[in-house]
């Protein structure tokens, strides 16, 4: 792994211990930070230096002039199935409050829907 954009925390740390010297990181949240005062977004620092791992954080607001390409280029993409979405889907109203928490526990594999009705 070369390349990795992930959320911090755990993830983090597991992601960095397996990356490649002169691995790059983009991070753009860390959300166990936000949700648990006693978890730490810090990777293990060792791995960092002995493998010269490039770590850059970013806004969203940082990337709006490039928003429209982005956009038009991943509609491309999802349309040739070049780019194919995941999503988890819940069934019903009364599975808002755990898929809501299972969120935070890293419990969806991509895009968390819940479905309340069929169309």
């Amino acid at each position: 792994m070369s390349t990795s954009t992930t959320l911090g925390g755990r993830m983090l740390e597991v992601a960095v211990a397996n990356m490649n010297s002169f691995g790059r990181v983009a991070v753009c949240g860390v959300i166990s930070e936000y949700t648990n005062a006693t978890t730490r977004a810090a990777p293990e620092m060792l791995d960092i230096i002995y493998k010269r791992i490039t770590i850059k954080g970013f806004l969203a607001a940082d990337l709006m002039n490039v928003y429209a390409d982005f956009l038009s280029k991943t509609v491309e993409y999802l349309k040739s199935e070049k780019l194919k979405t995941i999503e988890d889907v819940s069934r019903g109203v009364e599975s808002i409050p755990s898929a809501f928490i299972g969120l935070f526990n890293g419990e969806n594999m991509g895009k968390k829907i819940v479905k309340v009705a069929d169309e």
